[in-house]
């Protein structure tokens, strides 16, 4: 049993829809997991107070993630590692030590400065929740889950080693560790310490993320150890890359955690209303973009750095097309259904109808920015591997300038201009209900996320004016077969709507999957009329059996 799973960690993914689609395949696994939590957090606490402060605790160690722990992150260390292995094992080994060496001293003592001020932090973050008689849980969940940027820190940087190396099954399973230490927490952890308890599941996954990089690594002589003295040109080097990556990831997490600081001036449950709608709306971003952005990435390395800049671009305009032609029609479908996902996701226990209704809307105006979303971390993931790093930081900038401003001025304009509040409420169906004003928070990211997409796409474009035709025509063509697609869905709603029972959850998630199913079969006879090339080639891609792809075996002291 140990021999037949390190050998599945052991194995080697070329193609790059082979790549995505087991990195997506376990993204899903993920995100049910991540879907299966959410759900039992629904269950125990609704969406109230108590799920504001436990989402609120993340924002100051997800801060020190994108900001600290992006030193060691894939994008910033896969360009190093290959030059360096091709100079020599050794040369690769003294740099990786050195890394490793300067990142944990540097999480210790950020980590050490954050524990410490804590308290003023999140007072002056969420002075809502500090007013309130559960802060110092907030603060001792926030003290906790600093150990989570230093795990998960570790981890990325052993799995810039796997991903190099194109063992895509270790750096695609971590993701579904981690969500199962979050699911313990939940369980067993959270019974006997309480809120506490929730933080100590999260490092617990983050631990997990890390540890399974650890059997692939040693077989490779590459763990990391303390080297001193340090060799500051790495160092250097390092840092002069990495901060401009680093201002550009966090400023998308200085977005949110500017839009969850203002949910949480509004009614109690608002930033646990965001939160699951945005955890909702990051699943088809994780299947999707993710997996196509980071199996794309070593190769678009290689072929830029070996000068195959016509294969560069065939590469981008390949992974671009299939990112719109998944991205599409799953943002029209949770738009379309998005009350029966919420309610059979999430409407259990205290989480009711209102909170249902309200999570639902919000989600639909998260998804219609899925697209711009995918297609953006492709972009960022292009320029990374030309090693441009200015240009997706000054687009990235803007853009969470204007989700912030943008949202808050939406915010305001909707309490404030009644025709404006009564336009959206109708809109989304929510009229009846209270606390809607958070519903401007999704709609504020979504815009800015288009401003984004659409800055990447003409600045790729002025280099490389030979990318936007093909991509054009699938674009075209998904959307017009979505379209079809969301009306065959909708209408299919209305019918199914008798033929089962609302009022339980088998009967929503079997109008809204049947009405899906035939929405799918619809947009597919259309595709194929248009001779689809992405479907041929999905098609094509799914009779490969990804499993048999070429294993190496571990050395004999792992076995």
């Amino acid at each position: 049993m140990v021999k037949r799973f390190l050998s599945l960690l052991n194995i080697e993914i070329s193609g790059l829809h082979q790549a995505a689609y087991l990195l997506g395949f376990f993204a899903i696994c993920s995100q049910v997991l991540a879907l299966f939590r959410d759900r039992m957090l629904a269950y125990q606490f609704g969406a109230g107070n108590t799920l504001d402060l436990y989402y609120s605790a993340f924002r100051i160690p997800d801060i020190l993630f994108v900001t600290v722990a992006s030193i060691v992150s894939v994008s910033v260390l896969i360009p190093f590692l290959v030059e360096r292995f091709e100079k020599g094992e050794n040369e690769a080994k003294e740099f990786i030590d050195s890394v490793f060496t300067f990142f944990f001293f540097f999480i210790v003592v950020v980590g050490v400065v954050a524990y410490i001020f804590a308290p003023y932090m999140m007072a002056k973050l969420f002075p809502r929740l500090a007013a309130g008689d559960s802060f110092a849980h907030l603060v001792s969940l926030t003290r906790i889950l600093l150990l989570s940027p230093a795990f998960l820190g570790f981890s990325n940087l052993l799995a810039s080693i796997t991903q190099m190396n194109r063992r895509f099954f270790i750096y695609a399973i971590s993701p579904v560790l981690y969500n199962i230490g979050i699911i313990v927490g939940i369980v067993f952890l959270y019974p006997r310490f309480g809120l506490e308890g929730l933080g100590f599941g999260v490092a617990l996954g983050a631990f997990l993320h890390f540890f399974i990089q650890i059997p692939f690594i040693v077989s490779q002589g590459m763990f990391p150890k303390f080297r001193f003295p340090l060799k500051l040109e790495f160092i250097r080097k390092i840092v002069y890359t990495s901060l401009p990556r680093t201002l550009t990831a966090s400023s998308n997490e200085i977005a949110e955690l500017f839009l969850i600081s203002i949910a949480s001036f509004f009614a109690a449950g608002s930033v646990a209303v965001f939160n699951f709608s945005f955890n909702l709306q990051s699943v088809p971003f994780s299947i999707i973009g993710v997996s196509y952005s980071l199996a794309a990435f070593p190769t678009l390395t290689r072929l830029f750095t070996n000068g195959n800049k016509s294969e560069f671009v065939e590469q981008m305009i390949n992974s671009a097309r299939h990112i719109i032609f998944w991205s599409v029609p799953i943002s029209v479908l949770f738009v379309v259904l998005r009350a029966q996902i919420v309610r059979t996701i999430l409407g259990t226990g205290h989480f009711n109808w209102d909170d249902t209704r309200l999570t639902a809307a919000a989600l639909a105006l998260f998804t219609i920015s899925l697209l711009a979303q995918n297609m953006v971390a492709l972009f960022v993931r292009s320029y990374y591997s030309q090693g441009k790093t200015r240009t997706p930081l000054i687009m990235n900038v803007l853009s969470a300038l204007l989700i912030i401003f943008g949202s808050y001025f939406l915010a305001e304009l909707f309490q404030t201009n009644m025709f404006f509040k009564n336009f959206m409420e109708s809109i989304l169906k929510v009229s009846d209900l209270s606390g809607t004003v958070v519903l401007m928070l999704p709609l504020g990211y979504s815009i800015g996320l288009f401003v984004n997409l659409i800055t990447h796409w003409w600045g790729f474009t002025w280099h490389y004016p030979e990318f936007s035709n093909p991509v054009w025509k699938t674009l075209f063509q998904v959307t017009g077969a979505s379209m079809i697609m969301g009306f065959v869905t909708y209408n299919c709603l209305a019918l199914f709507d008798n033929v089962f029972d609302l009022n339980t959850l088998f009967g929503i998630f079997m109008q809204g999957f049947l009405s899906g199913i035939v929405g799918i079969i619809s947009a597919i006879i259309v595709l194929i009329l248009l001779q689809s090339r992405e479907l041929a080639e999905v098609w094509g891609t799914l009779h490969k059996k990804i499993w048999k792809s070429k294993i190496i075996a571990p050395d004999a002291e792992l076995q």
